[in-house]
């Protein structure tokens, strides 16, 4: 491993690409502590220490964020909007004949979808900074535990709440979203690995060594080494699913073209288990994230308190079974999604058609399509069930054994590790062009 890492700094493009991202990385956790101007600073770290204490719906907005919420910073509203927005087309995608002709069309066309990602990027990031600034303006009613609101006012009273300085707060936010999503596709196109996960990748982990501290201050050492323990089986497990893949194997045609023959050889398709990735647990975690912004919108008496109050008890709340079974549920059916998106058993089969190809014992067409959506159905579901499984153990301890403190499992650590070994994967294909051995053996 010492070896791979001095390979990875000997070569000079590949250096110059992950210190790249570095950078950026190093710029995105600056600007997360770069308060938004017209803001009460004192309120501010009131707001913080008391989320450490109660957590709640705030800790579940601050999981993409990386501690920049509570610090209403620049960046406070993180990558989250450009992942609702890619959501949303990709469905869209689905339905519309316009937006399927463009992912056709090739390199064209994905520029268009991804323009349009970024104008509705900027449009959901206007709705939800104009949420967060009533939020913390009425005091944070739905980000303390249930029934037990922060009572902190951003904007330090009525008097300060004008116009101007909402604008200013809004257009900040925005401006802040805008931001993060072009450092994400610079870190795409001139880093390595895929920038926006790795923006969220630095999110859930720079939370990390304060969690650790305030478990050992809690809790004890003994602790906080039990949660290690834990967190390092759950790691070996997901390590295992995310590289476990079924390969199907594909036989091609000998041709006689000219002189020459062609064909004859053997490949496989390789299916992962975990085909998605960690991309469910984004999309469900952004829907879940919509409910509390738009809440917050509504007055905060009469039916509105209502609306928020049940957001807060059900929707949010970690333990109460409502938000286990829809988040849960819902992790599931996007993965079946995302699947079929990344993998359409039809185009495969065509694919393979045209290349002279088969799969042994099935016939090209209708049948090879019908059993790779057999395959891909099949090792779907315990892919899903464990991402769901891993995603809902802290909400699961919370419910059962009022364990509050769990930072090391769940989505983070899933998160954590499926984005490292993608670009770890990327980085060995980088060592691997030039004659060095790879990190993954």
């Amino acid at each position: 491993m010492l070896a791979s890492l001095r390979n990875m700094f000997r070569i000079p493009d590949l250096r110059n690409k992950i210190l790249f991202v570095l950078l950026m990385l190093a710029l995105y956790r600056l600007g997360s502590h770069v308060p938004v101007p017209g803001i009460d600073l004192s309120a501010v770290s009131a707001l913080r220490d008391q989320a450490e204490q109660q957590g709640g719906a705030l800790a579940f907005l601050q999981l993409f964020s990386g501690g920049a919420l509570t610090n209403f910073a620049v960046f406070a509203l993180g990558i989250m909007p450009y992942i609702t927005s890619s959501i949303i087309m990709q469905i869209l995608t689905v339905v519309i004949p316009k937006l399927e002709q463009w992912q056709q069309q090739g390199a064209v066309g994905q520029r268009k979808i991804t323009q349009s990602t970024r104008y509705l990027t900027v449009a959901i990031a206007l709705v939800q900074a104009t949420g967060l600034s009533f939020l913390f303006h009425n005091g944070g009613g739905g980000f303390g535990s249930a029934g037990n609101p922060t009572n902190i006012d951003l904007f330090g009273g009525d008097a300060n709440f004008t116009v101007p300085r909402v604008a200013l707060v809004v257009l900040t936010l925005t401006a802040g979203t805008a931001l993060l999503m072009w450092m994400g596709e610079l870190m795409t196109q001139r880093g390595i690995g895929n920038g926006m996960s790795l923006l969220i990748f630095a999110s859930v982990v720079s939370t990390l060594p304060s969690d650790g501290a305030r478990i050992k201050a809690e809790s004890g050492t003994g602790w906080l080494i039990g949660l290690g323990l834990v967190a390092i089986v759950i790691l070996v497990g997901i390590v295992f699913i995310e590289q476990g893949q079924r390969r199907i194997p594909v036989q091609f045609a000998k041709r006689v073209v000219g002189r020459r023959m062609y064909g004859g050889q053997s490949t496989y398709i390789p299916l992962k288990v975990n085909q998605a990735g960690v991309i469910p647990i984004i999309f469900a975690s952004s829907v879940l994230y919509l409910p509390l912004i738009l809440g917050n919108v509504l007055p905060p008496e009469g039916w509105g308190a209502s609306v928020q109050r049940f957001i807060d008890d059900w929707i949010i709340r970690q333990d109460s079974p409502l938000y286990i079974a829809m988040y849960g549920l819902m992790i599931i059916g996007f993965t079946y999604f995302y699947t079929l998106i990344t993998f359409d058993p039809h185009k495969q089969a065509d694919t393979i058609r045209k290349q002279g190809g088969f799969i042994p014992g099935i016939r090209p067409g209708p049948q090879t399509e019908r059993y790779l959506g057999r395959i891909v159905n099949r090792i779907t579901l315990p892919g899903a069930l464990f991402i769901a499984f891993i995603a809902l153990i802290p909400a699961v301890m919370l419910a059962v054994a009022d364990i509050q403190n769990f930072p090391f499992a769940g989505t983070t650590i899933l998160i954590a590790v499926g984005v490292a070994l993608e670009t770890m994967k990327q980085i060995d294909s980088q060592l691997m062009m030039r004659n060095y051995e790879g990190f993954l053996q």
